[in-house]
């Protein structure tokens, strides 16, 4: 069973991603701040983490920076899910090409399709 962290601040979308990812196989791990999401991230060791910017305590572009130096954390997917779509934004996130899979905006993407993603991610 694949582990995955969710990480997002609104309780309402995290529910709602975690039930259907469960329903769909998956072993989940929620984190609703960025500090959250850090220590989950290295304690639970996901295999993916879908991660939403705006978050409370440590945004996530600070995660994603932390997470990667780290040296289990240098190597696992990562996904962007979030609202900001602006290019200053993308731009900011491509910085580094090797710190995310995919910058996903929510309101462009299905659940279903969020999914899909993932599993594709995830191939052996």
């Amino acid at each position: 069973m694949k582990k995955i962290l969710i990480v997002e601040d609104d309780l309402i979308l995290l529910s709602t991603l975690a039930d259907n990812f469960t329903k769909e196989g998956f072993e989940i791990v929620k984190a609703e701040d960025g500090e959250k999401a850090l220590a989950s991230a290295l304690e639970a060791r996901p295999d993916l983490i879908l991660l939403d910017l705006l978050l409370p305590k440590m945004d996530g572009f600070t995660v994603l920076k932390k997470l990667r130096q780290n040296e289990w954390g240098r190597h696992v997917p990562v996904i962007i899910l979030t609202n900001l779509s602006s290019t200053e934004n993308i731009a900011k996130a491509l910085e580094s090409m090797d710190n995310f899979q995919e910058y996903l905006v929510k309101t462009d993407w299905k659940i279903e399709d969020v999914i899909a993603m993932v599993r594709e991610k995830l191939k052996d």
